[in-house]
């Protein structure tokens, strides 16, 4: 993993929230469908890196006794395993200047203690824009959560999150609870956007 401390002071970033290959290729929460909103991921990377922006790869990673598993019953992304990488499109990306993996053993990303710690050093941040697996779960979760962070510490923001590059497992089982996680991001200031049609 890249050094936080190393790192140059940035203003804006693109998180990409989990998109390991135990949701998309492999795995008892996997879903091939997620893999769809790679193409538009990808130009939102490359846009974000001609920007100048930090990319910041969430990965969910467990051990064994991990507590999440209590919750979601069946076991995923156990360290260790090709569960936890990124999938193969992002791999190349993922050793580039201005990119840091950070690794996630909750559904929130800014609980993982990488991530606090660098929000804490990179005090300049104030756009931020989200992409990346499950709507309803991880993305809700992390973007919340880095709303109310911010705002604790009274550091002005703008939150985005491309609707056309999220998703989440079984989506269409799930819609009920995507769209109350896009209704709650946007009650909360977030906001939702999409690429303009050509």
């Amino acid at each position: 993993m890249n050094n936080i401390k190393n790192l140059k002071m940035y203003t804006g970033c693109l998180i990409v929230v989990d998109m390991v290959k135990g949701f998309v290729d492999q795995g008892v929460l996997h879903d091939p469908k997620i893999g769809d909103i790679i193409p538009r991921q990808i130009e939102l990377i490359k846009e974000a890196k001609n920007a100048g922006k930090l990319i910041i790869f969430i990965k969910d990673t467990h051990t064994e006794d991990s507590v999440e598993h209590g919750r979601f019953p069946d076991k995923h992304c156990l360290k260790g395993t090709p569960e936890c990488e990124l999938v193969e499109p992002f791999q190349d990306f993922e050793n580039d200047e201005d990119t840091i993996s950070i690794e996630k053993n909750s559904t929130c990303f800014m609980e993982a203690p990488d991530f606090r710690t660098l929000m804490e050093l990179q005090v300049l941040l104030t756009e931020f824009e989200i992409i990346g697996c499950c709507t309803d779960i991880c993305v809700v979760n992390g973007a919340i959560a880095l709303a109310n962070y911010l705002d604790q510490w009274n550091r002005k923001h703008h939150i985005i999150v491309h609707e056309d590059a999220i998703a989440t497992y079984a989506e269409d089982a799930r819609k009920n609870y995507v769209d109350a996680a896009k209704w709650l991001m946007e009650q909360q200031g977030i906001q939702l956007v999409k690429k303009k049609a050509a």
